[in-house]
């Protein structure tokens, strides 16, 4: 059973990022974010640079037919992007944030929970909803661990 710890709501400073944004489907997911991981990872390489934190997914939509999302790193500074790579910021923002503890398969409580929790405290959504990972595919799906958060205005 996937745990969820507390939902808190908390303020994100900004952060510069290299990133790839695509339309995918639901089923073709999990290649275009290894592709584009890929991308980025190279283009790391080629400037001699690290990522200063994990890998994020951002979510602009959650249709599963045509998903828009955005997958990158945040970086230490901002460099000039190359081909599909591109600079940008995750800009300064309030959001609610939650750890979650299992597979990627059982998040949806989870979000039905965070959800939940910005209807009840007077939020409203502002953004992508984004998920960083912690560890991935090497490890059991009952190991995974994915920081969520979702910008929110009151």
């Amino acid at each position: 059973m996937p745990k969820i710890s507390n939902i808190e709501l908390v303020k994100i400073g900004k952060q510069p990022i290299l990133s790839v944004r695509t339309t995918t489907n639901a089923a073709s997911l999990p290649s275009a974010i290894g592709e584009s991981f890929r991308k980025i990872a190279e283009y790391l390489k080629e400037i001699d640079e690290l990522m200063s934190d994990v890998p994020f997914v951002a979510y602009h939509n959650l249709d599963p037919e045509d998903m828009e999302i955005e997958i990158g790193f945040p970086v230490s500074a901002s460099f000039p992007g190359k081909g599909d790579v591109k600079a940008s910021f995750l800009e300064e923002t309030l959001a609610v944030f939650c750890m979650f503890l299992g597979s990627y398969s059982d998040m949806e409580p989870l979000y039905n929970e965070m959800t939940s929790w910005i209807e009840e405290n007077g939020y409203r959504f502002s953004g992508a909803y984004y998920e960083f990972y912690y560890n991935g595919i090497e490890f059991p799906e009952s190991e995974l661990l994915t920081k969520v958060f979702i910008p929110v205005i009151k």
